[in-house]
């Protein structure tokens, strides 16, 4: 081993990578890196608007069968839904209320930056960037 040390000290043999391959490396992974990262945020953006209107669709049920059993939207509350009617009632729902006199209900939820929100019954999930819609 030490003649092969030897050796190599006296023949002056280098090896490695010169500061032209290293740089060429780097361009290729800030290029691959300026395609990837906007992608992902674009997955991500586009997984919290559909989580929330899940969300949203999900409890839906739950405010049915709230109606079912009351006979009125009034009363009803996440906390109520989540308490008696769906134990896996996701976190993300943040109003789940009647509206006027009790005879239709505002449910929304909010997952990142996305507002998802349904008046019913029968009414249709709505999503946005903005406020929550529910009053």
């Amino acid at each position: 081993m030490l003649t092969t040390l030897s050796r190599r000290v006296h023949a002056r043999e280098e090896s490695g990578f010169t500061l032209i391959e290293l740089l060429v490396v780097l361009v290729i992974i800030g290029v691959l890196l300026a395609i990837a990262v906007p992608s992902y945020l674009g997955f991500k953006d586009r997984a919290q608007q559909n989580a929330a209107a899940s969300d949203v669709r999900a409890a839906m049920p739950s405010a049915e069968a709230f109606y079912s059993d009351n006979n009125t939207y009034t009363g009803m509350s996440p906390a109520v839904l989540k308490g008696t009617y769906d134990a896996g009632l996701s976190a993300n729902i943040i109003k789940a209320e009647p509206t006027g006199t009790g005879a239709t209900y505002c449910i929304s939820a909010k997952v990142g930056n996305w507002y998802s929100h349904v008046d019913g019954p029968g009414g249709v999930v709505a999503t946005k960037e903005t406020a929550d819609a529910c009053p």
